[in-house]
């Protein structure tokens, strides 16, 4: 358990505060769902740039990092589809399609692992989760600032720029939707050697 694995196991954690967090639907709470869900998917950046930095990439950290952003990604999808966030409500097929295709990623590292083989996450698979969190992080902020009323404040900007109406959110999400059904073509095809010996 090098620094760069426990910063990945500590997102785990964070996903955990910000489930809880966002449950009570306040703007206390969605104030703590949003600073977790940014923290935690910093730390998305942090533990691959350090494990890269210091050498210290590992088959248990290739493992751990996509996982940990599945159940952070997954958990907020989920309530998105649950909640419309300013009338703007995340389609539940679409949270079904992530899942999904989450799901499929891990069984195939499940059968590469099995292989003695580590299916790491690819570009385009990172450029998904990219757009994933910055649906999620927009529909957080505009849960935080939606009830100020000062245009000209920091809250207020925030509020204009997270708001539903506007391109960011839609446009966040169904380049989301893209990139995850192309991703997980990709992942299908790179993996097809390993789908016909596992047969």
């Amino acid at each position: 358990m090098n620094l760069p694995n426990a910063i990945t196991v500590s997102r785990l954690f964070l996903t955990a505060v910000f489930v809880a967090a966002v449950g009570f639907r306040t703007t206390t709470g969605f104030t703590i769902a949003l600073i977790t869900f940014s923290v935690a998917a910093a730390t998305d950046w942090l533990d691959g740039y350090l494990a890269r930095k210091l050498g210290m990439v590992t088959p248990l950290g290739k493992l751990l990092d996509p996982l940990a952003d599945k159940i952070l990604v997954c958990a907020a999808f989920v309530y998105f589809s649950a909640q419309p966030v300013g009338g703007y409500h995340c389609p539940v097929w679409v949270s079904s399609l992530i899942i999904a295709r989450e799901f499929l990623v891990t069984g195939l590292r499940q059968i590469a692992v099995e292989a003695g083989q580590v299916l790491a996450a690819d570009r385009l698979g990172k450029w998904k989760t990219t757009f994933q969190l910055t649906f999620c992080i927009t529909g957080l902020v505009w849960l935080t600032f939606s009830s100020m009323s000062d245009p000209g404040s920091i809250g207020g900007m925030l509020r204009d720029w997270a708001h539903p109406k506007a391109w960011l959110m839609p446009v966040s999400l169904w380049t989301a939707v893209a990139l995850t059904m192309i991703s997980g073509t990709n992942y299908v095809w790179g993996s097809r050697k390993l789908l016909v010996q596992s047969k």
